[in-house]
C-alpha cells in the first residue's frame, strides 16, 4: 500500500473541501453586504444577483420557520455529510474529487443553517418572466459533484 499516494489524494481532498467552503463563504459575506448597501444586481438579461433566505432545504423547497422541524433537519444533513465523509475515503481518487466537492457546498450551506436559520441564495437566472431556483456557490459545488458521480456511474463504469 502506498501511503504516501493515499495521504497525497487526501489533502487534494481536503484542498477541494476547503476551496469549496471558502468560495461559497466569499460570495455570501459579498452578496449579503452589497444587498444591504445597494440592493439587487442586475447582470444582463438573463442573470440577477439577489439575495433570497431559503429556509428549506435544496432549491427552497420545503421552506418552513426555524422550529423543531428545521433543527432535525439540519441535524440529518449533518448526519449525511458524516456518511458522504466515510463514503469519500472509501472512494478512489476521481470520485474523491466529487465527492469533496459535494462535501464542502453541504458544509457551506449547513454552516449558514446554523448561523443564519437559513441559506442566503443569490444566483437567479431568467428568462423573460421564466426564473429558474434561486441557488448559490455551494449549490455549484453540490450539483457538479453529484453529476460528474451520475457520469462516471452510467457513462464510464467498467463491465
Amino acid at each position: 500500500m502506498d501511503y504516501k499516494k493515499i495521504a497525497k489524494e487526501n489533502l487534494i481532498t481536503l484542498f477541494i473541501i476547503f476551496i469549496a467552503f471558502a468560495l461559497d463563504r466569499i460570495s455570501k459575506i459579498n452578496i449579503i453586504n452589497n444587498q444591504i448597501n445597494n440592493g439587487p444586481i442586475f447582470v444582463n438579461d438573463f442573470l440577477n444577483l439577489q439575495l433570497v433566505w431559503n429556509t428549506g432545504i435544496g432549491f427552497g423547497l420545503l421552506n418552513f420557520e426555524a422550529n423543531l422541524f428545521y433543527h432535525f433537519i439540519s441535524g440529518l444533513i449533518a448526519i449525511i455529510i458524516l456518511v458522504i465523509v466515510y463514503i469519500c475515503i472509501q472512494a478512489d481518487r476521481f470520485e474523491k474529487i466529487s465527492y469533496a466537492m459535494v462535501i464542502g457546498g453541504a458544509i457551506g450551506n449547513l454552516y449558514d443553517r446554523l448561523s443564519y436559520f437559513a441559506v442566503p441564495d443569490f444566483i437567479d437566472i431568467h428568462i423573460g418572466n421564466y426564473h429558474w431556483f434561486t441557488f448559490n456557490i455551494a449549490d455549484i459545488f453540490i450539483t457538479i459533484g453529484i453529476t460528474i458521480l451520475l457520469i462516471k456511474e452510467f457513462f464510464l463504469k467498467k463491465k
